[in-house]
């Protein structure tokens, strides 16, 4: 379970913190021409923009951080529920917008997320 909490992580980790730096240093505008997969930042400010991408960045370096270096190591499900409520509001955004099929993308995420939680919080704690 623990190997397998670590993997789950892992890409997490990686795949938030590829996305929540591509929403720090790319202007919206960019962003917005990926795709219909982008066009979500059509709904926020520039700043807002940046700001889900500092939370995504900042909750990657959490998921991961905090348990290797053993310093707090708390702080990895707490980072983990903050991952969740950002994808509640992905999937928000994206039911208020009609793009279903881009939600459920949001909603695998979220349940990742959640088994971390669940697993961190519960039976692999890190704290004793």
């Amino acid at each position: 379970m623990n190997l397998t909490l670590w993997i789950v992580t892992g890409v997490l980790a990686a795949a938030y913190l590829m996305g929540g730096s591509v929403k720090l240093l790319m202007p919206k505008e960019k962003i917005a021409a990926f795709g219909h997969s982008g066009r979500w930042v059509e709904d926020f400010s520039a700043g807002g923009v940046r700001t889900i991408g500092a939370f995504e960045a900042s909750g990657a370096v959490g998921l991961i951080l905090p348990a290797v270096v053993d310093i707090a190591p708390v702080l990895v499900p707490l980072a983990a529920v903050g991952l969740a409520i950002i994808m509640v509001g992905a999937a928000i955004t994206r039911i208020r917008r009609h793009e279903t099929t881009l939600m459920m993308v949001d909603l695998v995420y979220l349940v990742l997320v959640l088994f971390v939680v669940w697993g961190r919080f519960g039976p692999e704690s890190f704290v004793n």
